[in-house]
Order: C-alpha cells, then sequence, then structure tokens
C-alpha cells in the first residue's frame, strides 16, 4: 500500500507541477481560455477525451457493467457518438467562429444581445457539472484510503482548483495529456485485460452469469434513448466541450483529433462494462455496485500496478472537474460579469477582447480570481450535497432542454431568429425544471418534455417575427467561413 500511495502522490504532485508549467506559457486571454488556438492533433484528441471521461464514465461505468454487463456500456457509448457527431458535422464551423462562449456564437447567429439567458442556463449547467465532478474525489480518495468524505473533497478538489487557476487552458491541456496517457496505460492497457483473465475469461464469464448479463439491450431501450437525449445531445452543445473546440489550430486538427477521440469514448466504453461484468463474476451481492472498481483493482492487482490504476481513476475525476470549472469560469467572465458590470453603469458589456499587453494582463488575472472564486465555491457546495448522479442529471436536462433547439437551430435554419432562440431558451428550461419538480429529479420525463416545448417554440416564434437581419446574417456567413470581418478583427484573435 505504501508503493501505491507512493504514486499517486507522485500523481497529485505531478499535477501542480504541469499547472505552474501552464501559467509560465499563459501570457494573455486567449492562452488562459483556449491555449492560444494553437492545439495539434494528439494533444486535442487527448484533451477532448479526458474532458468527457470522468469520474461516472469510468467508476460509474464499470458499476453499470457490473450491474447490467455488456449493456453497461451504452452510457460512455452514448458520450462516444456525441463527439463523433460533433465533429463529424458541427465542430470545423464552431472552430471557425474564434469565439470563448456558446452565448457568444448566439449573440453572433441571431444579432442582439442574449447572453444574460444563454450565459445563465449554461452557467447553472457547468456549475453543477464542476460540483458533482468535485464530490466524486470522495469516491476515489475515502473508498480506498479510508480518508474522511469532507477531506477527500476538500484535498482533490484544491489541487483541482489550484493548477486550474494558475494557468487556465494551458495548464488544463497539459494535466488532460498526462490523465489519458495514464487512463489508456492504468485502464485499457492493463486492468481491462486482467480483470477478465481473472474472471475466467470470456467463457468463465459465460459460465458464471446468466446470459442477460451478454445481451446488448439489457439496461433497457428507455435508458439507452435517454442516455442519448441527455449525453450524445448534450455533448453537442456544452460549454465544456465547445471550449476543447475552440484549441484546435485548424480544421484537419478538430476533425481528425475529435473523431479520434469518440472513438476512443467507444472502445473505453466496452472496456469499462468488461471490466464490471468480470466483478460481478469475482464480487457478487455488492450493495452498492460502484464499489466493484476499488475492488477489482485491489484483488487482481499488484502493488505498484494498483497505485497506477488508482491514479487512472483519479485521472479521470480531475480532467472532468476541471474542464467544468474553467468552462464555468469562461461563461461568468465572459457572458455574465461583463453584463452585471453596464447594470451596474461601470462599463459597457461589449467591451474589445484583445488589446495592449497590460489590458492582457489584467484580463487573464480577472480570469484567474474568477476560477479561484467559482473552484472554491465548487467545493463547498460538494460538501454539502451527496447525490451525484442526480446533480448531474439536472445538468444535463437544463442544458439540452434549454439551449439545443437554438443552439443547432442556429447552425443548421437560416429562418431562426432571435426572439424565437430567446423564447424556445426560456420555455425549455422552465418546462424541464417544472417537470423535474413534478416526477423527480431521475425521470425520463423532463427532457423529452423540455425538447418539444422547445422545438416547437423555436420553430413558431421564429416564423411569426422579423428575419435575421441580412447584414447579421452575411457577418455570420464569412465567421463560419473562416473569413475575418472587414472592419474588425475576429473575437480572440492573436497577433503574429
Amino acid at each position: 500500500m505504501a508503493i501505491d500511495l507512493a504514486v499517486i502522490a507522485a500523481y497529485l504532485l505531478g499535477m501542480i507541477a504541469l499547472g505552474w508549467w501552464g501559467m509560465r506559457r499563459t501570457r494573455d486571454r486567449a492562452d488562459y481560455l483556449v491555449a492560444g488556438r494553437r492545439l495539434g492533433v494528439f494533444m486535442y484528441s487527448g484533451t477532448m477525451a479526458a474532458v468527457v471521461l470522468g469520474g461516472a464514465s469510468t467508476i460509474g461505468g464499470v458499476g453499470l457493467g457490473y450491474t447490467y454487463g455488456l449493456s453497461g456500456a451504452w452510457l460512455v457509448g452514448a458520450i462516444g457518438l456525441g463527439i463523433i457527431a460533433l465533429h463529424a458535422f458541427f465542430a470545423r464551423r464552431i472552430s471557425r467562429l474564434k469565439v470563448y462562449t456558446v452565448s457568444e456564437m448566439l449573440d453572433l447567429r441571431y444579432g442582439g444581445n442574449s447572453r444574460v439567458v444563454s450565459g445563465l442556463v449554461m452557467w447553472g449547467y457547468t456549475f453543477m457539472l464542476t460540483v458533482p465532478s468535485t464530490l466524486a474525489f470522495s469516491t476515489v480518495f475515502s473508498g480506498l484510503f479510508d480518508m474522511p468524505r469532507a477531506l477527500a473533497v476538500i484535498l482533490g478538489g484544491s489541487i483541482v482548483v489550484l493548477y486550474s487557476t494558475l494557468g487556465g487552458m494551458w495548464s488544463v491541456t497539459m494535466t488532460d495529456i498526462a490523465q489519458f496517457v495514464i487512463k489508456t496505460v492504468g485502464l485499457l492497457l492493463i486492468l481491462t485485460p486482467v480483470a477478465v483473465w481473472h474472471a475466467g475469461g470470456f467463457s468463465g464469464m459465460r459460465a458464471e452469469l446468466d446470459a442477460a448479463h451478454f445481451d446488448p439491450l439489457n439496461i433497457g431501450g428507455g435508458t439507452i434513448l435517454t442516455y442519448f437525449l441527455i449525453y450524445t445531445l448534450g455533448l453537442l452543445i456544452g460549454q465544456d466541450i465547445w471550449q476543447r473546440v475552440f484549441t484546435g489550430r485548424n480544421d484537419r486538427v478538430v476533425t481528425t483529433g475529435g473523431l479520434g477521440a469518440g472513438v476512443y469514448c467507444l472502445v473505453y466504453a466496452v472496456a469499462g462494462a468488461l471490466i464490471g461484468t468480470a466483478a460481478a463474476v469475482l464480487f457478487p451481492g455488492l450493495d452498492n455496485p460502484d464499489d466493484a472498481f476499488a475492488l477489482i483493482v485491489s484483488d487482481t492487482l499488484p502493488v505498484g500496478l494498483a497505485g497506477l490504476v488508482l491514479a487512472a481513476a483519479l485521472s479521470a475525476v480531475m480532467s472532468t472537474a476541471s474542464g467544468a470549472l474553467i468552462a464555468c469560469s469562461t461563461v461568468t467572465s465572459s457572458d455574465l460579469w461583463p453584463q452585471a458590470r453596464r447594470l451596474l453603469g461601470r462599463g459597457g458589456a461589449d467591451q474589445p477582447l484583445s488589446g495592449s499587453a497590460g489590458r492582457d494582463h489584467d484580463e487573464v488575472a480577472a480570469n484567474r480570481v474568477s476560477t479561484l472564486v467559482l473552484g472554491v465555491a465548487s467545493i463547498g457546495v460538494a460538501l454539502l450535497v451527496n447525490d451525484v448522479v442526480s446533480a448531474l442529471t439536472v445538468a444535463y436536462n437544463i442544458l439540452v432542454g434549454g439551449l439545443l433547439v437554438a443552439i443547432l437551430g442556429g447552425l443548421v435554419w437560416k429562418r431562426g431568429t432571435r426572439v424565437g432562440a430567446l423564447s424556445s431558451m426560456l420555455v425549455g428550461a422552465v418546462v424541464v425544471i417544472a417537470t423535474m419538480a413534478v416526477k423527480g429529479l431521475l425521470a425520463n420525463e423532463p427532457i423529452y418534455y423540455g425538447l418539444l416545448a422547445s422545438l416547437v417554440v423555436y420553430v413558431a416564434v421564429s416564423l411569426a417575427t422579423r428575419p435575421t437581419d441580412a447584414a447579421v446574417l452575411a457577418t455570420w456567413q464569412r465567421r463560419v467561413r473562416g473569413e475575418a470581418d472587414p472592419e474588425e478583427e475576429p473575437t480572440g484573435a492573436r497577433a503574429g
């Protein structure tokens, strides 16, 4: 155990060192928020895979495999298909816009200012995503080292907040790459084959378990559909995901790296289900299926390798937590704080996003403060809540029900209008929240009703209102093609 602890301690110190390195590399706002838009294929693919494969995908994916067998792969599979769909159909256009947030894209597409509504919905999603990611540290630390829950949340959360605050997206990217490598080696190359071998191979697992464990639809058609509606569609529009898209150097990087990350997620989904199925053979009758991960690691791996795989689980939690935190900070500093300043009479909401070295330094400092404050707040909230699944479900329900139609509608339908988009956001979010209040947080109906209401309102109100101004659409089309506006530098563009 001492060696395993040493491996994990070395990993945690390494994350802090990478955070410091990211701080030294961060010179301006574009560096802090989108890694200077300079990532190549490998780094882009690694950071995209790391941000979506968190604790729920790793520990939760193994738990689903323990309960449902191979069909437990559907949750992470839906995530992988979402990444593939995003990069096959939308990511190139999103990257060319050279913006920082989803709300900026909505303003560019529809004209006017819709950041208060879309920013609040996106802020709610990113913060709600940060909280369960931070809470997941209690599962890893307390479950493996008998650490008190509160101490586990504070320790893990503080490390993530520290390296994210120091270097922003550069720190997050470098730690994501390290975490991606550790997860690949620890979970895919070591734990999966070892777990299957200890369970007697595929023939041994089939002999010990009933046939339902090998039925791809065992988890239920309704559950599979809900996974696709929430996670596949949610990944098309989440700020934490788009912010990774903004880091790509060019179209080739975005497309190749993104599709590679999606395929990696599909492999990861199958691996998690196999590990869980093997655990069902080795440890039948567990009260909590999520305990299967820690048990199979400690029972099947020698000292040292067990520490590496435990670090891989910790990597999964940290990558999602840091991605959600930097996304929440970006929405706060780019969308909400400027609006608050304008309401308070302390400056315009649409100030230039680039400028002198002094201004760049001030913007980076302000973003660091935002990241630090939100990180501390997420740790505080995580200490007060217990239900990770409910928090994650609420986050994705609000995101998909409130913003999906307005965002994808803007990308594919020229007739969509600002009034239609705003109306669909408000109605979709309200219907989702109201249905969750009536049917329960984990019910399937909120996302169905919210999406339907949002779509109907978007189409009806858009057709009933004046089309988007031709000049706004012309500017939008230029940006989608990657062309600079004739009289202004694209948002977030860098000199040189």
